[in-house]
């Protein structure tokens, strides 16, 4: 089903021009905005949802004016990061953006606390003619906004599909055994790569139908001491009553005759 408005229907994939909260800009159509749909596209989940309307398709002449602003966004980066400079702000412009319509730019920028930026905005308007916006970004949205590919080959997650960034954890690394190196795990922005959260909670469901690592239990052949776990494999790695290291299948486990509250140490590498 497309978009209608009073005088044309919109289908996805469609490129437009809008009304939005923040000015005139260009968007591409993904679905109707029933209560439905919103559920099933990156709307949901955005920290800053916006309202607007579609003013037209985009056209020749739109195309011509977005390509020459985006032209403009390399000397506009100059001139906000000369400004900064000048005033000698504790601050780094990552990213100026230009809305179709002029209505104002917007400047990116990260910074390690609040920065009165008030001079910088009144300097960076003269510069520009037209109102300012300043933004400030976490590092994580740096990446967002600057970064290519990941070390897996593809365009990073975080630009290509992720509308919210979630935490990411070491326990997460921990748990799926991947390499504690920080160099091996950490991504453009450097922080813990995002994708140490996609199979997360399936590793630990699957962690909680094994004995706990510590744990005395009976198996087929007697009794013995959970030393460690392959999740992936649904393996055991025990001591047996006569100080045997073995690995069993979880489903020799006849019972658990006391838990233990170790955290898994061993898995499959992914």
């Amino acid at each position: 089903m497309g978009v209608m408005t009073a005088t044309e229907c919109f289908r996805y994939g469609d490129e437009v021009v809008i009304r939005s909260d923040r000015g005139t800009e260009i968007a591409t159509v993904l679905c109707e905005a029933t209560n439905e749909a919103v559920g099933q596209v990156p709307t949901k989940g955005n920290a800053e949802p916006v309202q607007g309307k579609i003013i037209r398709r985009l056209d020749t002449t739109d195309r011509g004016d977005w390509s020459q602003m985006s032209e403009m966004t390399r000397k506009d980066l100059l001139a906000a990061k000369k400004c900064v400079d000048q005033l000698k702000l504790p601050m780094q412009v990552i990213d100026v953006e230009r809305l179709l319509g002029g209505e104002r730019v917007i400047v990116y920028f990260v910074a390690d606390g609040r920065v009165d930026f008030r001079e910088l905005v009144k300097l960076v308007g003269r510069e520009f003619q037209t109102r300012i916006e300043m933004r400030q970004i976490g590092i994580r949205d740096e990446a967002k906004l600057l970064a290519d590919y990941g070390d897996c080959g593809q365009k990073v997650c975080c630009s290509r599909f992720l509308s919210k960034m979630p935490p990411v954890s070491m326990k997460m690394a921990k748990l799926q055994r991947a390499s504690l190196d920080p160099a091996k795990i950490s991504g453009r922005c450097g922080r813990l790569k995002c994708c140490l959260r996609y199979e997360f909670e399936t590793y630990e469901e699957m962690a909680e139908e094994l004995p706990p690592i510590g744990s005395e239990i009976l198996t087929r052949d007697g009794s013995a001491k959970v030393l460690a776990q392959d999740i992936l494999a649904g393996q055991l790695v025990v001591k047996t009553d006569d100080h045997r290291r073995v690995m069993i299948p979880a489903g020799d486990v006849v019972s658990v005759t006391k838990r233990g509250s170790g955290e898994p140490t061993k898995q499959r590498k992914r």
